[in-house]
């Protein structure tokens, strides 16, 4: 036997989420409704299928193909125009032309009715077409049946009023139908079942008969329906094979899962394939979360559809909703009974959005948003690309290859043609993935790249510098969040955009006013030659190298698992420093560490410095070499605004007159020892851009801002921790040391203990903290 099913429909009332596929394809829990029918179709053993398509048909024949991976035959006729239910089935007619009997079966609906006994009742009866019917409780939106007790249908009404209603056996759809009943469906033309051929046939007196079918039937015409027949699917209320593979307590898989033991679910659930549970999540069934999606920290499901490729933010919850595909929910987003987010929908941190809310594809709702109405003209969009950080995002959700190759084409974009680009990362593999994405978007806009591979921050920044690029680009795992990475753009002199620039990328990145090179204009990739080299001779040139060689310190480095462990030893050795090394190998996993391990491996340096003889201090260089900490030779960490305020006081110290830059929300010290050595102190905004560009300026010695950061102009304008510490050392072995009496910022107790040579009282003016 043969079968037409019927899958054209393009589902209106379950838009937002039939806007991207037709309503056959709607997943229902492991595989789209499509193919729930495909496999009843094949368990009753009728496997050559012909399936009328029109509202976007590729993408069925795409999935399906030919059937053969479902052991099955598959044709497909295919409408220009829509031509209705029986008219599409007309459009089958040479597919089904052997004289024999065919099923017609509706694509909208999930059943597990037995065809067999359809057929056989059909076969009985010799009908010419045979309707399977169902008793439902509210028959208002089908076409009621009247059935006489031989069986044959004496009335069909269609969606009629509650005073209409005279029975609760509705059409289902389904229909076993003799070929010469094609004969009275025109050709080519717009014919519906139950307003056309049903009613001219029971005129006729045709024998129409009803079957009252056993099982389960929903049609799936709304987002309630549709919500429904997920829940009853995972409730058992029909058979149509295993859902995957059963863990236990209702738990459903589709493949390898990965749930934190604090994890709690509550069944019936079903997990696609991938599916990442993370710790102190909750579900509540009936819930659906389909392949590769991730449910972080603390997230609440409640009775809730998730498809596909989503990232449910931590905190997030969800009561009774549907999450479309590939769909970002930031942290601590809610969205309430009823709702539907549309696919690669966005929702900021803290957004609500409210009962019943309809969220089309391709939205953005805005950081804290509450949302009482759908969302449908108009695309939100993101409004801004940089941040605090340059471009940050979580990786693979808002940072993805396709995502970042459009903003380095945008980049590459406002650079001249044929200029160059240098581009860096650090160590893991996340900023790996988004450097090689980016990689190919800068040569598509007609720039050359020089890859630095791994090298720290400040050695990416001097070499753009010095080299004659137009600009640079580093990507980095944040140092604050393991899931997000950062991508940080530079100018031609190695300094962060300044936001008129980033106004000029974010321009052509939203116009999509991409410039696209041809042939001969599309851009090299290279590797950077002697990039560590080209930074070392730049670094000893500035550095007073025979007073470090006198001085002959040993000190404790810190190297935090990062590239400077690549750069930092060689130079130091140069400088006749004695270095023990601490944390000297590149381990990626330790990009990006949680405080508490921070200050641990901090707590470690001071013990060990404090514990070994003729220390000088101990220094942490950050993992993209820009800051340092420093340990005094008892073991004490000084505080950052601390140590910037012992480096000012050194600088004026050795250079009387000096100009430095310090932000402005630090202490009025550095004004009270500007004063002591005739200097001058510049104010700048709470920002390393802005203190960058200060430092810039004529006449600065140095710029700093308590936190860690130094900026030493005469080597380069830029954050380098690299060079904060060969100017400490240098600084350090410039002091004047006459009777052996060493001091250093006073401890808590108030005492003071002998690490920086010289008398240096600076921390009698600082608060204990």
């Amino acid at each position: 036997m043969k079968a037409v099913v019927m899958a054209g429909g393009e589902g209106s009332r379950l838009r937002p989420l039939t806007l991207t596929r037709p309503k056959p394809m709607l997943p229902v829990v492991n595989r789209p409704l499509l193919g729930h029918i495909l496999h009843l179709l094949k368990e009753h053993e009728i496997l050559d299928v012909v399936i009328t398509l029109q509202y976007m048909a590729t993408q069925v024949q795409d999935y399906f193909g030919d059937g053969r991976s479902l052991g099955m035959n598959i044709d497909y006729a295919i409408e220009e125009s829509p031509l209705g239910t029986a008219g599409s089935v007309k459009n089958a007619h040479p597919y089904v032309a052997d004289g024999e009997p065919f099923l017609v079966i509706s694509g909208d609906a999930l059943t597990d009715f037995d065809l067999t006994a359809l057929l056989k009742y059909h076969r009985g009866r010799g009908a010419l077409l045979t309707m399977a019917l169902y008793h439902v409780s509210d028959p208002l939106d089908y076409g009621v049946i009247n059935v006489r007790e031989d069986g044959r249908i004496a009335q069909l009404m269609e969606k009629p009023s509650w005073g209409e209603v005279t029975s609760d056996t509705v059409n289902t759809g389904v229909y076993v139908v003799q070929p010469e009943v094609l004969d009275l469906i025109p050709t080519g033309r717009a014919v519906d079942w139950s307003q056309n051929v049903f009613p001219e046939m029971l005129t006729r007196g045709e024998g129409i008969y009803g079957y009252v079918a056993d099982g389960y039937w929903c049609d799936i015409g709304t987002l309630n329906e549709y919500r429904r027949a997920n829940g009853d699917l995972l409730n058992g209320r029909l058979r149509l094979g295993d859902l995957g593979q059963h863990i236990g307590g209702g738990i459903w898989t589709g493949g390898a899962v990965e749930i934190a033991p604090d994890a709690q679910l509550f069944g019936p659930v079903y997990l696609g394939e991938e599916v990442q549970v993370k710790g102190g999540v909750v579900v509540h069934g009936p819930a659906v979360i389909r392949d590769y999606t991730i449910l972080d920290n603390r997230v609440r499901v409640d009775r809730s559809i998730i498809w596909r490729n989503c990232y449910i933010g931590e905190g997030v919850e969800l009561h009774g909703a549907v999450i479309g595909r590939q769909c970002s929910l930031k942290a601590r987003a809610v969205v309430f009974e009823g709702a539907v987010v549309g696919d690669r929908t966005v929702v900021g941190e803290g957004a609500i959005i409210q009962s019943g809310v309809k969220i089309w594809p391709g939205k953005e709702v805005e950081t804290g948003a509450v949302v009482n109405h759908s969302v449908i003209w108009g695309s939100q969009g993101r409004r801004l690309l940089f941040g605090r950080y340059g471009v940050t995002g979580v990786v693979n959700v808002d940072l993805t290859p396709d995502f970042v190759a459009r903003l380095a084409s945008a980049f590459g974009s406002v650079l001249p043609k044929g200029s160059t680009v240098t581009i860096n990362r650090d160590a893991h593999r996340s900023p790996r993935m988004i450097k090689r994405a980016m990689i190919s978007g800068l040569p598509s806009a007609g720039n050359h790249v020089l890859d630095l591979r791994t090298v720290p921050i400040p050695v990416a920044r001097y070499y753009t510098r010095t080299t004659g690029a137009a600009g640079g680009v580093h990507v980095r795992l944040s140092p604050y969040d393991q899931r997000v990475v950062d991508i940080r753009f530079f100018d031609r002199n190695g300094l962060n955009l300044t936001h008129e620039q980033e106004r000029a990328v974010q321009r052509v990145f939203f116009r999509e006013d991409y410039r696209r090179a041809y042939m001969e204009d599309i851009g090299n990739i290279d590797y950077a030659r002697d990039v560590v080299d080209v930074y070392a001779r730049g670094y000893l040139a500035v550095i007073n190298s025979q007073a470090i060689r006198a001085a002959s310190f040993k000190i404790v480095v810190d190297y935090a698992h990062a590239p400077t462990a690549e750069v930092l030893p060689e130079l130091l050795e140069k400088l006749n420093v004695e270095v023990v090394p601490l944390n000297a190998r590149i381990d990626p996993n330790k990009t990006s560490i949680l405080q508490a391990e921070f200050w641990s491996e901090r707590a470690q340096l001071a013990k060990i410095t404090g514990a070994l003889n003729d220390i000088s201090l101990g220094v942490r260089l950050d993992v993209g070499g820009e800051k340092i900490f420093v340990v005094d030779d008892s073991g004490i960490n000084l505080s950052d605004p601390v140590m910037a305020a012992v480096m000012a006081e050194l600088v004026f110290r050795t250079h009387p007159g000096s100009t430095i830059v310090v932000s402005v929300d630090q202490s009025q010290l550095f004004e009270r020892l500007a004063g002591r050595y005739g200097g001058h102190v510049r104010r700048c905004p709470i920002d390393t851009q802005a203190l960058m560009q200060a430092a810039a300026q004529d006449g600065v010695a140095m710029a700093c801002d308590g936190t860690g950061n130094f900026v030493f102009p005469a080597f380069h304008p830029a954050i380098d921790g690299l060079v904060a510490l060969g100017k400490l050392l240098e600084l350090l072995a410039l002091q004047p040391v006459s009777d052996g009496a060493f001091c250093r910022v006073p401890p808590r107790d108030g005492g003071w203990g002998q690490g920086f040579p010289g008398r240096c009282d600076v921390g009698a003016d600082l608060p204990r903290s």
